[in-house]
């Protein structure tokens, strides 16, 4: 027996959480919340659950971890890396349990693969060889430069972050564009252990000179240190040249500085945010929630937004398919409105079930409709 349920995760941009089935082992992968506050997987219909696996330390797929009590308190699997990230408040030590950043793993008595994702350090996607190959990619790109993406193995069911749907625009592009809206001075807000360190890397690349917060300068100093395979080979290295020659004098109106948190409700560019009767401008390039501090500035005309792509663009999502060879797709993280192309692509190999046998997939495959 091999099932997959959606508990969380299609329909829209929603917080993460799959019930897979193998055998008599039951796995949740992930179990976030938001990326709006208080938006949580129902778990009601559940059931006791043998474990928790995440893809990575993000809120949207760790913020529900406190609903555990409500599945029995499962133990709850994760790399070293992505512990690091989560505070013990969502996991006890005790409950804690490390998955490989890449290789074989077995939790709950199911073999398993994992890989990096490239979306966020530590992160991973997870893959079980049962019914033909089952693959959760959870978030993941292959355009970063920072974090690798390790190809999956056959998988005849796929879940895959789709969250930026039909969009086509790649991350050099976007890239540039950030580079001349920023170059007179910007706060750049960026989530904590995502694409911060990219991009002064990349913005430092280009000639600019951006000054880090100190959350995002920590986290480029980690990055700088590993040793473990976070970062692509060379990597390291060029953290550590740009922490030698990065300013730590304090930010200016006319300083490019990189700052937690993506939306300004927290941290750093909270606080540059109550002083932009200085000057200071702001730049958003995730998802904007409503309610946030980004989406009254971007509403207001007093910030603007532009891309930074860290989830896969259409055509990386439709060759991760063809890869993988999958039959049957979950696209995750997305609204229906915003992916017609992909779904047109897809044709009948794209599933809106919340309820999938995985023993039996549509003949269909994803290369018959390219």
């Amino acid at each position: 027996m091999a099932e997959l349920t959606v508990v969380s995760g299609v329909g829209g941009k929603l917080p993460a959480a799959f019930l897979l089935e193998i055998g008599d082992a039951r796995l949740l992968l992930d179990l976030g919340e938001g990326p709006e506050a208080g938006v949580l997987p129902d778990l009601s219909d559940v059931g006791r659950v043998d474990a928790i696996l995440l893809s990575h330390a993000h809120i949207d797929h760790v913020g529900g971890l406190g609903l555990r009590t409500m599945i029995g308190n499962p133990p709850v699997h994760a790399t070293t890396e992505t512990w690091r990230q989560v505070p013990e408040t969502r996991v006890a030590q005790a409950d804690r349990h490390i998955l490989p950043l890449r290789g074989p793993a077995v939790v709950a008595g199911v073999p398993l693969t994992v890989g990096r994702c490239g979306h966020a350090p530590g992160g991973i996607w997870i893959h079980t060889a049962e019914a033909g190959g089952f693959l959760y990619t959870g978030d993941w790109s292959v355009e970063s430069t920072v974090f690798p993406f390790d190809p999956p193995p056959p998988a005849a069911t796929v879940v895959t972050d789709a969250s930026y749907g039909d969009r086509e625009m790649a991350l050099e592009s976007q890239i540039e564009a950030i580079a001349d809206a920023a170059r007179d001075g910007a706060v750049l807000c960026v989530p904590a252990f995502g694409r911060g360190p990219e991009m002064a890397l990349r913005l430092t690349g280009l000639g600019l000179r951006p000054k880090l917060c100190l959350a995002v300068r920590a986290e480029v100093a980690h990055l700088a240190a590993d040793r473990s395979g976070l970062v692509a080979p060379g990597v390291a290295e060029a953290f550590g040249r740009l922490l030698a020659t990065t300013d730590e004098t304090p930010a200016t109106p006319d300083d490019i500085v990189v700052a937690t948190e993506a939306n300004a409700e927290a941290g750093s560019a909270a606080e540059l945010c109550a002083r932009r009767d200085e000057g200071f401008r702001f730049l958003f390039s995730g998802h904007v929630p409503p309610g946030t501090p980004a989406a009254s500035l971007i509403a207001a005309g007093e910030a603007r937004w532009l891309p930074w792509n860290v989830h896969p663009c259409l055509e990386d999502t439709l060759d991760l398919v063809d890869f993988v060879q999958a039959r049957t797709v979950v696209a995750a993280f997305v609204a229906p409105s915003n992916m017609p192309i992909l779904a047109s692509r897809l044709g009948p190999s794209l599933s809106w079930r919340t309820e999938l046998d995985l023993t039996s997939h549509p003949e269909a495959r994803i290369a018959n409709n390219r």
